[in-house]
This record gives C-alpha cells, sequence and structure tokens, in this order.
C-alpha cells in the first residue's frame, strides 16, 4: 500500500510533535528563545518545525494541544469514576504542580495570540472545550439540567483559568478558598 504525500506529512508531523514532547516533557518551551533552539534540544532542524508548525507560535499550540490532550485522558478517568468535585479538584491539581508552571504560561501566552489571530489558531481553539464537555456530564449527573449544566461547566473552566492567570502572576494568593467557592457553585 503507498501513502499519499498528505498521509506520510501527517506522519511526519506526529513523530517530531512526539520528539517535541519528549524534549520538554511537561513543559513548554519559553516564547523567548528561537525555534533554533528548540531544534536542538528536540534534534530536529528548525527548517523541519517551521514546515510542519509554521512558527514558534503554532508549535507552542501544537505542543499545548496534544499535552492537554494526554492530561484529559487521564483527567476523564476521573470523570468516569468520580463527581463534579473530584473532576474540579483533580484539573486544578494537575495544573498547579510546579513543573508544569511553563505550560500554564505557554498557554496563557498562546490564548493571547489566538485572541488576535484565531483563524491562525483554529485547531488549538477547538479544542479548549474538552474540559467543559466533561464537567457539563458530571453535573447532569449531579441532577443539573442539560442547558444550567453546560454553563456550570463554562463557569467553572472560566474560574479555573483565571485562578491559573493569578497563579502565574501572582503566586502568593490563596486559590484553594477560591476553589472551594467554584466546588460550592457547582453543588447550587
Amino acid at each position: 500500500m503507498t501513502l499519499s504525500s498528505t498521509e506520510r506529512t501527517g506522519d511526519a508531523r506526529e513523530r517530531l510533535l512526539a520528539r517535541l514532547l519528549d524534549a520538554f516533557a511537561e513543559g513548554l518551551p519559553s516564547p523567548e528563545v528561537s525555534l533554533r533552539e528548540i531544534a536542538v534540544r528536540a534534534g530536529t532542524s528548525h527548517a523541519l518545525l517551521r514546515y510542519h508548525f509554521g512558527s514558534l507560535p503554532g508549535v507552542l499550540a501544537a505542543m499545548l494541544k496534544a499535552q492537554r490532550s494526554r492530561d484529559n485522558e487521564a483527567l476523564l478517568e476521573t470523570a468516569r469514576q468520580g463527581t463534579f468535585d473530584d473532576l474540579v479538584v483533580a484539573i486544578w491539581r494537575a495544573y498547579t504542580r510546579p513543573e508544569r508552571l511553563s505550560r500554564v504560561r505557554g498557554f496563557f501566552h498562546v490564548v493571547g495570540l489566538a485572541a488576535y489571530r484565531p483563524e491562525d489558531f483554529r485547531e488549538f481553539i477547538d479544542s479548549l472545550d474538552d474540559l467543559t464537555g466533561m464537567l457539563a456530564s458530571l453535573a447532569e449527573r449531579k441532577g443539573h439540567g442539560t442547558e444550567e449544566a453546560l454553563t456550570v461547566a463554562t463557569v467553572t473552566v472560566a474560574a479555573i483559568r483565571g485562578l491559573l492567570l493569578q497563579e502565574v502572576l501572582s503566586p502568593t494568593a490563596r486559590p484553594e478558598d477560591a476553589v472551594a467557592v467554584i466546588l460550592r457553585m457547582g453543588a447550587v
């Protein structure tokens, strides 16, 4: 069987993305580093990074999407076995681990770029509702109607992201109290 050039390109992109993820583990490269520096760390060339991802923001967005997809698989297990509250706590713990700080910073960097050029970040933007869907399902299981469950989930994700931004900007804040408020909100 002969693969089309599109299939080969897709496979090459996925292999390159896997190398990037291996090179940076739970983190992301800083937006201040060059594609050349990233390429050296991943053991590839900057030309391949540019070909497959377009730019540094393209690399960051692809890495974030892949990392978040992996995170969501783990969080889905919590959702299957746990409650709305369990998932909120699991999300918070997953993203406030110290080794993930560069990724959280990178998330807000890419979101900021996507706000100005959503057409360049469509795949990343489309992946942002995954947690909302999981939380909405658990809110329905908790007794909320479909529309209300989606609203509760949307506000919960927005609150978590807001708290994560606060953690990045002023880590001395006490977000645990705010997470407790989120949990009470989901109980309404």
